[in-house]
Parts: structure tokens; C-alpha cells; sequence
């Protein structure tokens, strides 16, 4: 029955099933409704619900029959949902893999159940699994040009003569963990007046981020710089520095990556300097791309999204669009 299908498939779709099987990955039918998986990592900050609702906002116009799950921060169990998607006959997933390698083992098993996959937001390490082979592609970011821009950013506007930096790092093992990390320390170490004297990992996460902010405050008290992977993290160090009888905006330059709503309101209030937008609204562009597939365009390996930059010049013009 299966066979019976894909040669079906393959009659309707000759040139795209061609393609498809050269590069090994799965073909996909044009039809009105698929069954489409997607497999949050966590919904623990405004991001991720954002992202969320954002795949459940696009479902009906895109002919999604949606499945959505919650790993609630634990890889093995992301694991374990695409897993019960693939048992459950999906047609397609979108996957955000919490971290770089213990998500492979799924993108594999999905491909070799035949079912489409692409990588939103977050992808896999690519000395084990590929776009164009393991995986259809990858919808996303330049993570590394976000750390970059934000230390051009910091390097432009730092007033003192010495930079004493704290790193709040994301999520450890995922891609904008490490790529931020690296678009940001290249760059900022290329000037002499910076130095980053600690970098830790908050997961992302505005609590522990704070907690992080506090224990690296006791042992740098003299920082005047904190890069926070996130807006979550940012926000989390502010509250742990104004607690110290810090002021950040005016002794301490705090400089992020997201774009939310809390950041834009902290650049406002002077309490930021920088966030580099990183848009959750990926819930039209994964439709998009999954008709372009089905219609038997090749897609691109990466399917980057232009992110902007919001400082004191333009925040509050942009933050009714904030989430």
C-alpha cells in the first residue's frame, strides 16, 4: 500500500520524486491537509510560547492538521515525542532540536519513516546530519552575525576606556549557544579595551540567568559590561545587578539577542543598550517552505531570516510589534 502510494506519488510529482531520491530525502505529496508534527523544546519564556503560538496560528490557513508537543526543556524527551508523532503518521515535521547532538537520532528516524523534516530555529551538529540529506533544511538565523552585530554595537557606544565583560551563554551544547558565543568573543576581542573575565551558561532562562548574574557579580565586581545570549538572561541580569545597587544603562552596559517586549520596554527605560532581533514568528515561513517543497522546488540548505536591531533610536517605535 505504502509502494502503491509513492509510485503514485511519483507519476504526479515525476521531477520532484527524482530529486528527492538523488538527495535521499523523503518526498512529499501536494494534497489540501497534512498532518504536521511539531516538537517544542520547552515553553518556559515569551519566545518559545510566541514560536508556538505561531504554528498554531498558521495551521488552519496552511491546511495543517497540527500536532504540538512540549519537551519542557528535556532533550530525551523530544526525543521520545517525535517518536510518538512518527508512530502517529505525520506528514511533516518541524523540529526546534534543544541541542546540536542528542536530537540527531530522531531527525534520522524520521527521515527513514519517510517523513519530511525541517530544522526551525535551532539545528543539529552538521558533521552528523546535513541538510539536503538527513534533513530538508534548516529555517533560521545567522546566530554568529547576531553575536557579531551586537559586539559592533557595544564597541561603537562603550564610553570607558576598559571593558570588564560577563557572558550569560545559552542552553550548553545548542547552536545559538555556541554560534552567539563565537559572532560575539571574535568580535569584541578584536579591541583592545575589552576583556571578557567570565562566561557562564544561564539556559536561557530569565531566573537562572539572574542567579548566574549574582555569583559572577561577587567575583567580578567591577564589571561594566554583561552580554546575555537572550533577552530572558538580560532581564535576569538587570534585576541581579539593581539588587546589588548597580545601575545598569548608566554603570553597567547590558547588550542582548531576541527582541521581546521586556527588552525593548529595557531599552526605553535606559536600562539596555542593544537587543538583536531573533523572530519566534516562524509558523508562515515553515508553511511556505513546505508548499515550495511539496511543489518540487529544491530548497535551500538554509533558509535565513533577516533579523533587525533594536537600540535607543528606534525601540519604541517598535515595540507594539514586540511579543
Amino acid at each position: 500500500m505504502k509502494r502503491t502510494l509513492m509510485l503514485a506519488t511519483a507519476v504526479a510529482f515525476g521531477t520532484f520524486t527524482s530529486l528527492a531520491s538523488a538527495s535521499g530525502l523523503p518526498p512529499l505529496e501536494q494534497k489540501e491537509r497534512y498532518k504536521v508534527g511539531f516538537s517544542q523544546m520547552e515553553s518556559n519564556n515569551p519566545w518559545r510560547i510566541a514560536e508556538t503560538k505561531s504554528f498554531h496560528d498558521t495551521a488552519e490557513s496552511c491546511g495543517w492538521d497540527l500536532i504540538a508537543t512540549d519537551a519542557a526543556g528535556s532533550a530525551a524527551k523530544q526525543v521520545a515525542d517525535v517518536d510518538s508523532m512518527i508512530a502517529q503518521g505525520i506528514d511533516v515535521l518541524f523540529l526546534p532540536p534543544r541541542e546540536e547532538k542528542p536530537l540527531i537520532p530522531a531527525v534520522k528516524k524520521a527521515k527513514a519513516a519517510g517523513i519530511p523534516t525541517f530544522l526551525v530555529d535551532r539545528s543539529v551538529d552538521p558533521n552528523a546530519a546535513k541538510a539536503g540529506e538527513d534533513f530538508v533544511a534548516f529555517l533560521g538565523s545567522d546566530f554568529i552575525d547576531q553575536g557579531r552585530r551586537v559586539a559592533e554595537w557595544t564597541i561603537e557606544n562603550f564610553k570607558g576606556d576598559k571593558a570588564v565583560i560577563v557572558e550569560l551563554e545559552g542552553t550548553t551544547g545548542s547552536s545559538p549557544a555556541n554560534d552567539r558565543k563565537k559572532g560575539f568573543d571574535d568580535r569584541i576581542l578584536q579591541d583592545e579595551r575589552f576583556e571578557i573575565v567570565a562566561s557562564q551558561s544561564g539556559d536561557f532562562a530569565r531566573d537562572l540567568g539572574r542567579q548566574v548574574m549574582e555569583t559572577l557579580l561577587q567575583a567580578h565586581p567591577d564589571v561594566n559590561v554583561v552580554y546575555a545570549h537572550n533577552d530572558e538572561m538580560a532581564i535576569g541580569a538587570i534585576q541581579a545587578l539593581e539588587l546589588a545597587g548597580r545601575k545598569p544603562g548608566e554603570d553597567v552596559l547590558i547588550v542582548s539577542i531576541d527582541g521581546t517586549r521586556d527588552a525593548l520596554q529595557a531599552i526605553i527605560d535606559g536600562k539596555m543598550g542593544v537587543t538583536v532581533e531573533s523572530s519566534p514568528f516562524f509558523g508562515p515561513l515553515a508553511c511556505e517552505t513546505m508548499k515550495r517543497y511539496a511543489a518540487g522546488e529544491t530548497i535551500e540548505p538554509w533558509v535565513q531570516v533577516k533579523d533587525r536591531i533594536f537600540t535607543p533610536e528606534n525601540a519604541a517605535k517598535h515595540i507594539d510589534e514586540a511579543y
